[in-house]
């Protein structure tokens, strides 16, 4: 099991140093710090803390900090102590996150970029870091295409696809809920990916698409996209938002009253966005990528304490994609005893993630043709009154991600190592 110490203080640019002791009950091969002087290994956050995705990024955040934390005190990279440096990239201004994620990597010399929960960003800041040549980990950017038909040798992804999101949760919804929906969706890659993917599954499951309606990122007022919806009279109503697009849309439809004609439903939600909601907006059926309350999963209670102690709360996918993240690199640098990108790119091809970082009841792998992690999904519905305060969301059922992935040949990835 992990050591977990949890110190330091965030700013909005952080550096964490932390001194490094050899380690006891190492997670990887071991290793001594050879001087306290070493040149730091830098890794590169770039992820909105500001804006309808500040939450999300804020919480990727804590679990890199989390986990840069532990791996200092488990003697470092390769010997050095590993450093976190953060910029906010904003929610919604691509231009910006592709300007830091330059500045992050030429002039602050990180090892290693990490980012973005925007999708958009994902992909273009994919782009620099391919022509830069740096190892690239996207934290929450979910669009099929950053690991599809826009992948690169050196981005690995370790949010779910939005493919992987509908494929687990559609065959319920059409089962259960009926055939025609309705779809509210973010305007831009998310969003579109999102409605794509469902639309294949109605279209396979021999459905109908009731309608549409495309929302700019950052809406406040729904109530023109909500009043399409109810006329267009579906069986269910996929809302397909997300961070505070999400809680906007989602309480103005209960406000609406839809919840009581329509069946509410969507692919990805957050513990972000249930604890936004008042609990009558607490309804439907989503996926989770990962979640907290795991009460038979190893590891994952002193994952939650570690949080909780960082944090004052319970952790969400976004920590757990943060903390992925950097352990997953760690991991791979002390196992290979280098920081070239290259020979750590081929390594992560296949690579698990140990059972004190992976945190799920199977093990997650990087799939080698397109470099998106393989996890588990959680399919349950949301909880108006939770036994517990945090406990938001009920899983149904658990579906392996390899079974709701598409294979790679159907995705468009074609890797060319430089």
């Amino acid at each position: 099991m992990i050591n977990r110490s949890v110190s330091g203080n965030r700013q909005r640019r952080i550096v964490l140093k932390a001194a490094a002791a050899v380690g006891i009950m190492q997670v990887a091969a071991p290793f001594v710090i050879r001087a306290r002087g070493d040149e730091p290994v830098k890794f590169g956050l770039d992820d909105p803390l500001t804006g309808t995705y500040a939450e999300l990024g804020k919480n990727e955040q804590i679990g890199c900090e989390l986990a840069i934390e532990e791996i200092n005190s488990k003697g470092g990279i390769l010997g050095r102590p590993a450093q976190l440096l953060v910029e906010d990239s904003t929610s919604a201004d691509t231009g910006t996150a592709v300007q830091k994620a330059r500045k992050l990597i030429e002039r602050d010399k990180v090892n290693f970029l990490l980012g973005n929960v925007n999708s958009a960003m994902a992909l273009a800041t994919g782009q620099v870091s391919n022509e830069l040549k740096t190892l690239h980990i996207v934290t929450g950017g979910h669009t099929d295409a950053v690991t599809g038909t826009n992948c690169h040798w050196n981005v690995f992804r370790v949010c779910n696809t939005t493919r992987m999101e509908t494929n687990s949760v559609s065959k319920v919804l059409f089962d259960k809920y009926g055939k025609r929906w309705f779809f509210i969706t973010p305007d831009y890659a998310f969003g579109h990916t999102l409605q794509q993917g469902f639309e294949a599954s109605l279209k396979k499951f021999g459905g109908t698409e009731a309608g549409a309606a495309l929302a700019p990122l950052g809406t406040t007022d729904y109530s023109s996209y909500l009043i399409k919806a109810q006329a267009a009279n579906p069986d269910v109503i996929l809302f397909l938002t997300a961070g505070q697009d999400a809680v906007n849309s989602l309480k103005q439809a209960v406000q609406f009253g839809l919840d009581k004609h329509f069946h509410i439903a969507g692919a990805q939600q957050e513990l972000e966005v249930l604890e936004g909601l008042p609990p009558a907006a607490r309804t439907g059926t989503w996926v989770f990528e990962w979640y907290w309350n795991q009460p038979n999963v190893p590891h994952v209670a002193d994952f939650v304490a570690a949080v909780k102690k960082k944090a004052g709360r319970v952790p969400t996918a976004r920590h757990w994609f943060g903390y992925v993240s950097v352990w997953t690199v760690a991991l791979v640098a002390n196992q290979e005893k280098t920081l070239d990108a290259v020979r750590l790119a081929k390594a992560l091809e296949g690579f698990k993630l140990p059972p004190e970082v992976g945190l799920m009841p199977d093990t997650p792998f990087y799939r080698a043709g397109d470099h998106q992690l393989m996890p588990d999904l959680f399919v349950g519905h949301a909880v108006a009154n939770p036994p517990t305060p945090d406990d938001l969301f009920h899983v149904d059922a658990i579906v392996k991600g390899i079974n709701a992935a598409l294979p790679v040949s159907e995705k468009g990835c074609h890797l060319k190592w430089t």
